[in-house]
């Protein structure tokens, strides 16, 4: 892990940014740890009702996760464990059974004190896996800021 800059000066820096801009600082620090888990240490349980696609992710004691941008707004439930999780511009901790509504754009930083599984439910009726994460989810802020354009043009399109 590269180490931080130990002055007070670039953490005063750091606490004045928006939650948004500490997500990110903190995923790439985790990134470039070399024990970083990926996505695929993480079980994934898929369900599909008509129209909706719920999600469930287990995630282990102890683990400090950071999720994609979600596109379009969805509904997150803890549904077992205890976990700080960032809510709007705040880091709160929630514990099972908790409910909330992520408007799009959200990506969430997570730290598990005991074994979770927080689900998101998606309106879709898409039941491809691979199409349904091309269309949920953004890898990059880049990539969601280009997918918010796109949407915005398409919605300024004329149809006549």
């Amino acid at each position: 892990m590269r180490a931080l800059p130990s002055d007070n000066q670039h953490w005063s820096v750091l606490e004045q940014l928006p939650i948004r801009d500490k997500v990110f600082f903190v995923e790439t620090i985790i990134k470039e740890h070399p024990l970083a888990l990926s996505a695929a240490d993480f079980p994934l349980a898929h369900h599909f009702l008509p129209g909706m696609y719920l999600r469930d992710v287990h995630v282990r004691k102890g683990m400090l996760t950071i999720g994609k941008i979600h596109k379009h707004p969805c509904a997150n439930f803890l549904i077992k464990g205890d976990r700080s999780t960032v809510v709007g511009d705040r880091i709160v901790r929630v514990k099972a059974p908790y409910m909330d509504i992520s408007p799009a754009g959200t990506k969430r930083i997570t730290y598990t004190h005991e074994d979770s599984v927080w689900r998101t439910a998606h309106l879709t009726t898409e039941t491809d896996i691979e199409k349904l994460e091309h269309d949920l989810v953004a890898e990059t802020e880049q990539e969601y800021e280009e997918f918010c354009r796109m949407v915005e043009a398409e919605t300024h399109k004329c149809l006549s």
